[in-house]
C-alpha cells in the first residue's frame, strides 16, 4: 500500500461496449441537466426517452462500422494501467459519466483501497459545463463528506506546453509536407445558447488553436491554412459555427488534415464521425487527400503530460 494514499481519477464521458450500453449512454447523457438544460427533471426525462428511442438504431449502425464498440474503453484502460506503472505517489482510477465504470462504484473501490486524497483529472482539455462541470459534479455528488477538502480537480490543461508539443508531434507525423495541407482543428460542437449562457468552451477553443498555431510557426511549419471547425451537431438548435462539413467545402481539390482538438482518447466521434462520416463528405466535395490524426490516447508523451499537470497543480 502506498504511503500517502493519493487517488488520481481520470474522468471522461464513456462509450458503449454493446447496443444495451449505447442505450444507457444516450439515456444518461440526455438526462444530464448540463446537456438538456430544461429545469423540470420530468420534462428532461421525457426528452431523453424520445431522443434515445428515435436515435438508438441509427446510432448503433455507426457503432457497427467501428467494430460494435467504442474504442474509448480499451484505450482508457491502457491509459490507467500506464499511469499506475509510471506515475509515482498516486493510484489511478477511471470514471465514466454515462457508461460504466460509474462514480459510485469507483468511489467504493477508492475507499476500500484506503485513499484519503483525490485529484480529479477530467480528460477534456478545455472547460465546458457539458463536460468538465458535469463529470466533476457527478463524482462529488457520490463522494462521502469525510473526504472534506482533500479533493480537487484540474479545470483545464489546454495551455500545458508538453500537451501541446504532443499534439504538434502527431500532426507533423501525418504531414511530411505541411505546405501542401490545410489543417483543421475539429472540436465537438455546442448549442449556441449554452455558450451565450456563459460557457467558456468556445473562447478557450479559439485560444487553444492560437497557441498551437504559434507553436507551428515557431517550428517553421507552415500549413496552407489553419482552421477551427465544430462537429457532431444534433437537432434544430443553432450550434457553434463553422461546422466541419461546411468548412470542408473550402478545400475542393486540396489536401486536408484533421486534428480532434476536443478529445484526449479516441472514441466513436473520432473513429466513426471524423474517419468515416466526414471522410465520405470530403470525398463527395472533392477533397484530394483527407487525413485524421489520432488523439494522444495512452501514449508515453501523454503520461508525461499528466505528470506535469499534476505537479503544477500541487505547487
Amino acid at each position: 500500500m502506498q504511503k500517502n494514499k493519493k487517488a488520481l481519477v481520470l474522468l471522461n464521458m464513456g462509450g458503449a461496449r454493446n447496443k444495451n450500453e449505447l442505450k444507457m449512454f444516450l439515456t444518461n447523457m440526455f438526462n444530464d441537466k448540463n446537456i438538456i438544460t430544461v429545469k423540470n427533471p420530468l420534462i428532461r426525462k421525457m426528452i431523453a426517452f424520445f431522443i434515445t428511442s428515435t436515435r438508438l438504431d441509427s446510432a448503433w449502425k455507426n457503432y457497427e462500422e467501428i467494430g460494435n464498440a467504442s474504442p474509448i474503453n480499451p484505450l482508457t484502460e491502457k491509459l490507467v494501467e500506464k499511469c499506475n506503472e509510471k506515475i509515482e505517489d498516486f493510484t489511478t482510477y477511471q470514471v465514466m459519466r454515462y457508461t460504466p465504470p460509474f462514480a459510485n462504484d469507483v468511489i467504493k473501490q477508492i475507499i476500500a483501497d484506503g485513499m484519503n486524497e483525490i485529484v480529479m483529472l477530467p480528460l477534456y482539455p478545455q472547460f465546458s459545463t457539458t463536460t468538465t462541470k458535469s463529470s466533476v459534479e457527478d463524482f462529488i455528488d457520490h463522494l462521502p463528506y469525510t473526504f472534506g477538502k482533500n479533493v480537487r480537480y484540474i479545470e483545464t490543461f489546454y495551455k500545458n506546453d508538453k500537451f501541446n508539443e504532443s499534439i504538434i508531434n502527431e500532426i507533423i507525423s501525418k504531414t511530411p509536407n505541411a505546405s501542401e495541407y490545410n489543417l483543421i482543428f475539429s472540436a465537438h460542437g455546442l448549442p449556441q445558447k449554452i455558450v451565450d449562457a456563459g460557457d467558456p468552451y468556445e473562447q478557450q477553443m479559439i485560444e487553444h488553436v492560437e497557441i498551437l498555431s504559434k507553436k507551428l510557426e515557431d517550428k517553421n511549419i507552415n500549413f496552407k491554412s489553419i482552421n477551427l471547425a465544430y462537429q457532431s451537431k444534433v437537432g434544430p438548435l443553432k450550434w457553434l459555427d463553422p461546422s466541419l462539413d461546411v468548412m470542408l467545402k473550402n478545400f475542393e481539390g486540396q489536401n486536408v488534415i484533421i486534428y480532434p482538438i476536443a478529445f484526449i482518447v479516441d472514441n466513436s466521434e473520432t473513429d466513426f464521425e471524423l474517419d468515416i462520416e466526414y471522410r465520405e463528405i470530403a470525398h463527395e466535395i472533392g477533397v484530394k487527400d483527407y487525413q485524421v490524426c489520432k488523439c494522444v490516447n495512452d501514449s508515453d508523451e501523454f503520461i508525461e503530460v499528466i505528470k506535469d499537470v499534476i505537479s503544477l497543480d500541487l505547487k
